[in-house]
């Protein structure tokens, strides 16, 4: 007989291998200088700045799911499906970083950039979501520990990001993913306090 629930430590322990090669690999597309100066890594200072963007936004989302996670007992055949859409969708990541890369300030790939961070950030509400169901838990909102308005926020930072990418300004999409880890780590640094 089929259970609906799965085994929580398999499921983290294989996010975890996936998102560590994820991140690793966007190490592989930085590009080297032209000549080895200061003047020649300063050249590649938006290629330095898209990698260590995206390491720190995934980064940061395995440290929130490391946390949220200790806390579960259950998860369920949707927490699954939702953890490997919210995979396939990073897992692009590396390319589109790259391609942010060599056109900073390109509409194209800042959007496209924009919709897999989007994307992720849907499958971690979807992650959330099911994390709940599974351990009938009433809004509390296992995968984030933030309030509710946090969750919308960091939508709400991302989409004004995307619109003023097409509009007014490319690189947007980038420095408003750059002030959403900002919001994320300073609610995470204020909520360990306001526990102690």
């Amino acid at each position: 007989m089929r259970s609906d629930f799965m085994n929580k430590e398999r499921t983290a322990a294989f996010t975890d291998a996936v998102l560590a090669i994820i991140m690793t690999i966007l190490v592989l597309d930085l590009k080297k200088p032209a000549t080895v100066s200061w003047a020649g890594l300063y050249a590649l200072h938006n290629n330095f700045f898209a990698y260590a963007l995206s390491f720190a936004w995934l980064g940061l989302m395995w440290y929130s799911q490391h946390n949220a996670w200790q806390q579960i007992h259950k998860i369920n055949n949707e927490t699954i499906v939702a953890s490997l859409v919210m995979l396939f969708f990073a897992s692009f990541s590396p390319y589109t970083t790259s391609i942010m890369e060599d056109h900073f300030f390109n509409v194209t790939a800042q959007v496209l950039y924009g919709v897999v961070v989007l994307l992720v950030s849907l499958s971690n509400i979807w992650i959330s979501h099911s994390l709940d169901v599974a351990n009938h838990v009433s809004k509390r909102h296992l995968m984030y520990q933030a309030p509710d308005w946090v969750t919308y926020l960091d939508l709400v930072i991302k989409l004004v990001g995307m619109f003023l990418t097409v509009t007014v300004y490319p690189p947007a999409m980038s420095y408003a993913v750059l002030i959403d880890i900002l919001l994320l780590c300073s609610m995470d640094y204020i909520g360990h306090h306001v526990k102690a």
